[in-house]
């Protein structure tokens, strides 16, 4: 099989101007709820992409793990990603729900989160993802596998009998958007393609785009 002859009709649901919430993170919620409920897999995966001091792009699936003013994700700061977002503190985020054929961009500015809710998250972890996380350089090179199990064997040992404090280099970020395009697949390639644009006067624009 050739990849150019692949073909997929998208049939499931439809995405009109009237069915769109006032706010898009009231219709973010909503396409978010059915697809926590639908049974596919990781539905709070996300595409997140930045740009590097050297103006290259760079991607990778993250979680969403809150969403309030923003969607707040965690990741070790002086990872590639949070190097990124110190130099250039905008990002875009991509869900794909292929079940339902839906995605959703997101684009903002990137912030910080509070130390608090950093640590919340950080203490609600598993303790070996705690611990994985302050024996991981993330995005560093490592000579080898070996290396980061023995890192997590004496960590293991040093965390026996107390828990694990979050590490200075670890926490949340938080996108706060000003983009967001909710696409819904349709026959012909036709697909319904509704953007929420946040305006000077603190509304949210809507408007359809084409497909």
């Amino acid at each position: 099989m050739q990849i150019s002859d692949i073909r997929k009709e998208y049939t499931r649901h439809t995405f009109n101007e009237q069915d769109a919430a006032a706010s898009p993170f009231e219709q973010f919620n909503k396409w978010l709820h059915e697809a926590l409920h639908s049974g596919i897999p990781e539905p709070t995966a996300m595409n997140l992409a930045t740009v590097g001091a050297n103006g290259r792009p760079s991607a990778r699936i993250v979680l969403l793990k809150h969403v309030d003013s923003g969607f707040v994700f965690f990741t070790n700061y002086a990872s590639r990603k949070g190097i990124d977002l110190q130099q250039h503190p905008f990002a875009a985020l991509t869900f794909h729900w292929v079940e339902m054929e839906r995605q959703v961009r997101i684009e903002g500015k990137v912030e910080m989160v509070e130390p608090a809710l950093s640590d919340e998250y950080f203490n609600s972890r598993p303790l070996m993802s705690r611990i994985g996380a302050i024996a991981s350089e993330q995005s560093r090179p490592l000579p080898n596998r070996e290396v980061l199990e023995n890192r997590m064997r004496v960590l293991e040992a040093e965390y026996a009998d107390k828990e694990p404090a979050r590490p200075q280099n670890w926490g949340g970020y938080r996108l706060i958007p000003d983009y967001f395009e909710f696409w819904q697949g349709r026959r012909s390639r036709l697909h319904d393609r509704i953007v929420y644009e946040f305006a000077a006067d603190g509304s949210w624009k809507i408007y359809r785009i084409a497909p």
